[in-house]
């Protein structure tokens, strides 16, 4: 962990601590892996800044790796093992029976002995990287006994192929744990989520690239702002003598950067609307002891498997589960609706998947870029992206499956019919991307391509539906105010953008509540009782402020609202603020507002109570599930869900035993980039680098964070010089603390 003084170590320690290792246990013959973590070791240089973030610096790009996955273990050794339990469906061995659902889920498609086998059929360069990436978690482990992992006590190279995507919620979580429990033998209604009944923040990012004939200096742009939970992704320069040189977010476990930039070009991944996961409704029969399904005249087989699960028991003893899975030729079942079973058909194409994610780090240009994205593998990201050359471009995820458009294929499609298959992928050429619009901007906000770039944007009418399968939403409105007839960008314009107060949802739904409110009669208690919330509204500016009381009471009359039609707005596939708008008659509205008076004077004394004092940023400690406390210290947060528009986005609620809101996701890492001759970056992450309470990073950013006053990145040596906190090899070892 991060908790080191302020002063360089000497590398030549190196050598002391592999006499040492021997000396305690010595080998008949030299250990070839010992001596190879020992080679890495000597070939890697860590440098860390006065915010704690690593600068890893390799001989070969396989060094670089080594060096990065040996300081993200040091910074949350934890979530880097946690992610891994995920990935290869061996969460309940740490958590116990209940999750064994999930790990089910992902067995369903991680298959250990076929990603063994893949991994032997990798790419030469590939295995490199990937013995790499195991070399570095071991090598820390091995130098770290006081870190007691939950149950990887060793990460073999070919795991690396389980997680190769690093988005916040893969496609495996598309399927519905609920409907999978309940084919697989335990009947378990949906979630609130699941319905839509529980207000949840939307999951995505925002990305802008702004062209240089609109910027003030002529250089090209990029605002990268993904929303994740909080402390998901690690920030760390990686460099090698072989032209890696990437800088950014990082997936914890993950060896390239997901969302960063490098001297020439920056990619910013948002989660797309694209329609790219889909379920077949397959007819099945029983035959003879097995299954078999109707496709077109004829009856296939359905093919089995036994996944074997095992649990951590309530006595700390390790239990084990059977169980027969099936699937068709569209993929795994995952449940059963209407009398048929469903098979759930997405891209799991692990090999060129972890080649694109790691390539496009190398790319220098649009052009490159667009060469790396032919593999085809990226199936849940939209990209905006930038280059020093002053190209800009809004690209669709590259896995698009060809499919006959007159089928719906947000609902269960009839797997019977060989006419609803996929066939084949679209090629980046049909996919409505956009390359340098003439508009001179791009944008996405998780919402429809349709809007990426203002006039110059794709139309809907020229391509299938299963492009988009969700609409616009608040902050693509935000975005195109800030964004259309603007020029003379700055870098710090661009941040002014991104933390830009206005929420455009409330300026929506606002005036039909205030006009319910007029059109009371002068009898009508509610007149009285509404009259000084309601006044208050209608001077509003629809701006959040840590000091605005109308925010607080916007923010819960919202949610107000969203709890009670969510489930309805899920069915009809629409968002929030806008099923409000068109479906939520006034007197409706006006109870939902009462509703907002009563509680914000029930939980605070007054129902003028400014957001700040609601709405609040705390990290107590460094438990992955997260938890908070009214009476311990927190930090006010101005902006607020990404539902109501905002592009800074906070997504928090109430949780056990408070009142007031704490966020856990939205806004988690923030970075202003300009490609000119000299790339120059700033950025904010929440909370801060390492993931130790004793460390002086666990979470010294949290007032810039708040603020949105984004710090310097060091990503030039001299630019680091000066800001340099320790300078070590992996491995080094070093002085007790004081």
């Amino acid at each position: 962990m991060d908790t080191l003084p302020r002063r360089a170590r000497n590398p030549l320690i190196l050598l002391a601590f592999a006499t040492t290792l021997t000396a305690a246990a010595p080998d008949p013959a030299p250990n070839p892996e010992r001596t190879r973590w020992q080679g890495h070791a000597a070939r890697v240089t860590i440098t860390r800044d006065d915010w704690g973030i690593p600068h890893i610096r390799g001989r070969s790009d396989a060094d670089a790796v080594f060096g990065m996955m040996y300081a993200q273990a040091e910074d949350d050794f934890a979530r880097v093992e946690a992610n891994y339990l995920t990935a290869l469906g061996r969460t309940a061995e740490a958590e116990g029976e209940e999750a064994i659902w999930a790990d089910l889920r992902q067995r369903l498609f991680v298959d250990p002995a076929v990603l063994q086998t893949q991994y032997a059929a990798s790419p030469a360069w590939l295995r490199t990287l990937m013995n790499a990436w195991a070399d570095g978690l071991n090598f820390y482990l091995a130098t770290h006994p006081e870190t007691k992992p939950k149950v990887l006590t060793r990460f073999e190279p070919w795991m690396a192929l389980s997680f190769t995507e690093g988005s916040i919620g893969g496609d495996i979580e598309r399927i519905s744990l609920s409907e999978l429990k309940t084919f697989y033998g335990r009947p378990t209604p949906p979630t609130p989520e699941e319905l839509g009944t529980r207000p949840r923040e939307p999951s995505g990012s925002n990305g802008i690239a702004i062209a240089p004939k609109l910027t003030s200096g002529a250089h090209a742009l990029l605002l990268i702002n993904p929303h994740t939970s909080f402390y998901f992704r690690s920030e760390a320069q990686v460099t090698s003598d072989e032209g890696l040189n990437a800088y950014g977010a990082s997936t914890w476990g993950q060896f390239f950067v997901y969302q960063g930039f490098n001297a020439r070009a920056g990619w910013m991944h948002t989660s797309s609307t694209v329609d790219n996961v889909d379920e077949f409704a397959e007819r099945v029969v029983r035959r003879g002891n097995g299954w078999s399904y109707r496709f077109g005249r004829e009856q296939r087989p359905l093919a089995t498997q036994t996944v074997t699960l095992r649990f951590r028991r309530s006595d700390g003893g390790t239990g084990t589960r059977n169980f027969t899975t099936w699937r068709t030729h569209h993929g795994p079942i995952v449940a059963a609706k209407d009398g048929r079973w469903i098979a759930t058909a997405l891209m799991w194409r692990p090999i060129p998947a972890l080649e694109q994610s790691y390539l496009r780090t190398k790319a220098t240009d649009l052009a490159s870029y667009m060469a790396v994205a032919e593999r085809k593998a990226n199936s849940s990201n939209d990209t905006l992206f930038a280059d020093s050359a002053g190209n800009i471009a809004f690209l669709m995820p590259q896995f698009v499956p060809l499919r006959a458009d007159r089928f719906d294929y947000t609902r269960p499609i009839d797997g019977s019919d060989p006419a609803t298959d996929w066939k084949g992928l679209h090629t980046l050429a049909s996919l409505p991307s956009v390359a340098n619009p003439r508009v001179g901007w791009a944008h996405n906000t998780n919402d429809w391509p349709w809007s990426a770039a203002g006039p110059d944007s794709p139309k809907a009418a020229d391509f299938p539906r299963y492009m988009d399968q969700t609409g616009p939403n608040a902050r693509g409105t935000h975005a195109d105010l800030l964004l259309t007839g603007k020029t003379g960008w700055t870098a710090e314009r661009l941040r002014d953008a991104a933390y830009d107060p206005y929420l455009p949802a409330f300026a929506k739904l606002l005036p039909p509540l205030i006009e319910a409110w007029r059109t009371l009669p002068q009898g009508d208690p509610r007149r009285r009782a509404l009259a000084e919330p309601i006044a208050l509204l209608s001077r509003w500016d629809h701006r959040w402020a840590a000091d605005s009381v109308a925010t607080s009471l916007a923010v819960f009359w919202g949610d107000e609202l969203w709890r009670a039609y969510g489930g309805f707005a899920q069915v009809e596939r629409m968002n929030v603020p806008d099923y409000t708008a068109l479906r939520v008659d006034g007197p409706t509205k006006l109870a939902a507002l009462a509703a907002a008076v009563d509680r914000l004077t029930r939980d605070f004394g007054t129902w003028r109570t400014p957001w700040g004092e609601i709405n609040r940023f705390q990290r107590l400690d460094a438990a992955i599930d997260p938890h908070f406390d009214d009476a311990k210290r927190s930090t006010p947060i101005p902006f607020t869900s990404a539902q109501w528009g905002s592009l800074a986005s906070f997504g928090a609620k109430t949780w056990p035993g408070t009142n007031r809101y704490y966020g856990t996701s939205g806004n988690s890492f923030v970075a202003i980039v300009e490609f000119g001759p000299r790339v120059k970056a700033t950025a904010v992450m929440a909370g801060g680098q390492s993931g130790d309470p004793a460390s002086p990073h666990f979470a010294d950013q949290i007032d810039r964070y708040s603020q949105g006053k984004l710090r310097p990145v060091y990503f030039h040596p001299d630019e680091l010089a000066g800001h340099v906190e320790r300078v070590y090899r992996p491995g080094d070892l070093l002085p007790p603390r004081n």
